[in-house]
C-alpha cells in the first residue's frame, strides 16, 4: 500500500540534528527518525508455519509457499526449498561471519555497521527519564548490530530503558551470538533477548502489533525468500511513527568501480572460501545473491508497497553503492 497523499504532504523534509533523522512539517511536531524515532547474516525466510494474520495496511503477512524464487543464479525454486539451501549456508558460515563479510567488503562492513547504528541514533530521548524503547534486530544473529545499538543507547545516550531483541531463523547464528553477549555488560546483557523465528511471518503472538520503535536488518534481507512478506510483517510489528532501517550490499553506480568490484566478487571471494573455508559453494551463493539483490530504487519502491512512508531518495549510498542503507516510516 502506497503511502496516503495526505501524510506523504506532511512529510516536508528529512533533516538531521545530533546524529538524528527526523520527518518534520510545518504544522505538526517533529518525529524523530532515530529510534523513537528519529548478515552473511541471515535471518532466512523459512518452513515455519504460522497462523496468517492481516497487517495495518491491510495485507496478509502470510508467504506464499506455493510461489516459486531464487537461490543465487538458480531460478525456479520453491520458497521452502530456497529456505532449506539458504539455512545451509548459513549452518556452514555461522563461526566464521566476520571473515565471511570481511572477505566480501574489505572490511567495510565494520565502517557501516557503526554509521548504520550512528545514523538512527537508538536511545535517543528529550524526556528525563528517557522514553522506553523496543528494537528488534531481525537477521542478527550473531549481534553485531544488537550490540552496536544497545552501546549506543545505554552509553552514549544513557538510556538504560532501551531493549533489544535478536531474531533470526537459523539457531547456528543465534548460537555464536549467544555466545558473544556474555562479553557485554551486565546491564546490557539484562536489556537482549533472542528470538529464533522466520521474518516473512513471525510465530503469532511472539511480535505483536504496533509494539516496537525500531525495526533493523543488516546484510539479511536479501536472502528471504520473499521480501515482500518480511516488509509485510516489519510494518505490521512498528508503531505508528516506528522507523524500519535496513543495510544490505547493493549496486554500484561507477561502471569502472562495478567491474574491478564484480570481478572480486565473483572471481576472488569463491576461491577464498575454497581455501581459507573449505567452502566454495556457500560463498559463490553469496555473491550470487547480491548481483540478484533489487536496485537502490526498485527496493525503495517494495518499501513504500508495503505502506511506509519514504523521505528524499530514500537511501544512501555507501562506498559508491557497494552498500546502501534504507529507511521508510510506518505513518503516524
Amino acid at each position: 500500500m502506497a503511502a496516503r497523499p495526505s501524510v506523504t504532504r506532511a512529510v516536508s523534509r528529512i533533516s538531521r540534528s545530533s546524529n538524528c533523522f527526523s520527518f518534520a512539517s510545518s504544522s505538526r511536531h517533529v518525529r524523530l527518525f532515530s529510534t523513537t524515532l528519529q548478515n552473511q547474516r541471515p535471518e532466512l525466510s523459512s518452513t515455519t508455519t504460522s497462523a496468517p494474520s492481516t497487517s495495518n495496511n491491510g495485507a496478509s503477512n502470510t508467504s506464499n509457499r506455493t510461489g516459486t524464487t531464487h537461490f543465487g543464479f538458480q531460478d525456479g525454486l520453491s520458497e521452502s526449498e530456497k529456505t532449506e539451501r539458504v539455512a545451509g549456508v548459513f549452518h556452514s558460515v555461522a563461526e566464521s561471519y566476520d571473515r565471511m563479510n570481511d572477505l566480501m567488503s574489505f572490511g567495510w562492513h565494520r565502517v557501516w555497521k557503526d554509521h548504520f547504528v550512528s545514523s538512527l541514533n537508538p536511545g535517543f530521548s528529550s524526556t528525563v527519564p528517557p522514553k522506553p524503547q523496543r528494537i528488534l534486530d531481525v537477521a542478527g544473529g550473531t549481534g553485531d548490530i544488537a550490540f552496536r545499538m544497545l552501546h549506543h543507547a545505554h552509553v552514549l545516550n544513557n538510556n538504560p530503558s532501551v531493549h533489544v531483541t535478536i531474531s533470526d531463523i537459523n539457531p547456528s547464528m543465534l548460537a555464536v551470538g549467544k555466545s558473544r553477549s556474555l562479553s557485554l555488560p551486565a546491564s546490557q546483557q539484562a536489556s537482549l533477548s533472542f528470538l529464533e523465528a522466520d521474518a516473512t511471518s513471525f510465530p503469532p503472538g511472539s511480535v505483536a502489533d504496533n509494539s516496537l520503535d525500531l525495526y533493523t536488518v543488516a546484510f539479511g534481507i536479501r536472502n528471504f525468500s520473499n521480501i515482500p512478506a518480511a516488509l509485510t510483517e516489519a510494518y505490521r510489528v512498528l508503531k505508528p511513527g516506528g522507523v524500519f532501517a535496513c543495510l544490505e550490499f547493493s549496486k554500484v553506480g561507477n561502471p569502472l568501480f562495478d567491474a574491478v568490484y564484480k570481478r572480486w566478487s565473483f572471481g576472488a571471494i569463491p576461491l577464498i572460501g575454497q581455501l581459507v573455508a573449505g567452502d566454495r559453494d556457500s560463498y559463490q551463493y553469496l555473491v550470487e545473491s547480491i548481483e540478484r539483490f533489487p536496485s537502490q530504487q526498485q527496493f525503495r519502491r517494495m518499501i513504500e508497497d508495503a505502506g511506509f512512508v519514504v523521505g528524499g531518495d530514500g537511501y544512501e549510498n555507501l562506498t559508491g553503492g557497494v552498500a546502501a542503507i534504507h529507511k521508510g516510516m510506518k505513518p503516524l
